[in-house]
């Protein structure tokens, strides 16, 4: 390979995506605000009937089920479940659910996990904490397919229990339902993935052991939006892969000089490869490209 020239530091997308990441909070948090609620299952002491925040707000709700104008907007994997529990599916769940299928399909099926999920944030406060304690971990803990399976795990114990069975034990839930309505659903799997982060892997639970992970990963492979390769400009460091939120062997194939982007849908397009590449050999871009090497 090359050795290409160092070109600095580009875009900065660890802050961009943090930035995004709390303001996906704040987008939750305002019309509760807005409507007079107090956070965390409170409201504000009055004598007088409170307005609910989807009278005085347009968008209200979690990021399992929200309302935008009065239209719902679903999870696509809280639908399949709900669905599975009532063994029933209407034509008001497959409109709830499509846009955010549509839009994390079109971009990168991970890309939710990567800008949106607030678990993400909180490991990568671990992870800083991990390294500021000096404590070593397993970087491959668990194959990375394992979550697709506990996808289906899920789908099959809520269709045989009539539960939605991660939406009983989900860490996203916690952080995001428990600021806002005080839920304190997932808050044991909550402590118990910081305990495994701390102690036994690297991102287990991302890109492992998370049934929603395992979902958007399938989705995640007609994507539209990609990490990039310029090969001349690669020296082989492999900087990007111990980078890598998700995990570094989906970046083996670029790294050998064998294909040009990243395909695999565990991408969640976190642009940490790219930031830590000295030489700006690798890039995110809009549209899929044919398999196989490329010097351009």
């Amino acid at each position: 390979m090359a050795e290409g020239k160092k070109t600095g530091k580009g875009f900065p997308f660890s802050i961009v995506r943090h930035v995004v990441q709390v303001c996906v909070l704040l987008l939750f948090i305002v019309p509760v605000l807005v409507a007079g609620w107090s956070l965390f299952g409170g409201t504000v002491g009055s004598n007088d009937a409170q307005n609910t925040p989807e009278l005085v707000f347009p968008f209200f709700g979690s990021l399992s089920s929200s309302r935008l104008f009065g239209v719902d907007l679903i999870d696509p994997f809280a639908a399949l479940q709900v669905a599975a529990a009532a063994k029933t599916f209407t034509m008001e769940m497959l409109l709830g659910l499509l846009p955010f299928l549509l839009i994390y399909g079109l971009i990168r099926g991970r890309v939710f996990c990567g800008w949106v999920c607030p678990v993400n944030l909180v490991l990568e406060v671990v992870d800083w904490l991990r390294g500021k304690l000096h404590i070593t971990v397993e970087e491959r803990a668990l194959p990375r397919h394992v979550k697709v399976y506990a996808a289906l795990a899920v789908l099959a114990l809520s269709l045989l229990l009539s539960v939605p069975v991660f939406e009983a034990l989900s860490p996203i839930s916690f952080i995001n339902k428990g600021i806002l309505f005080g839920s304190m659903v997932g808050g044991v799997t909550l402590l118990a993935i910081v305990v495994a982060e701390l102690f036994w892997g690297h991102r287990v639970w991302c890109r492992s052991i998370c049934p929603l992970g395992g979902f958007y990963e399938v989705v995640g492979k007609v994507g539209l939006v990609n990490v990039r390769m310029e090969h001349d400009k690669c020296i082989g460091c492999e900087k990007c892969k111990k980078a890598c939120l998700c995990d570094p062997e989906i970046l083996d194939a670029v790294v050998a000089d064998e294909d040009i982007m990243v395909r695999a849908g565990d991408c969640m397009l976190c642009g940490k490869c790219v930031e830590a590449c000295p030489t700006c050999a690798l890039s995110i871009k809009p549209g899929r490209v044919g398999k196989g090497k490329s010097h351009v």
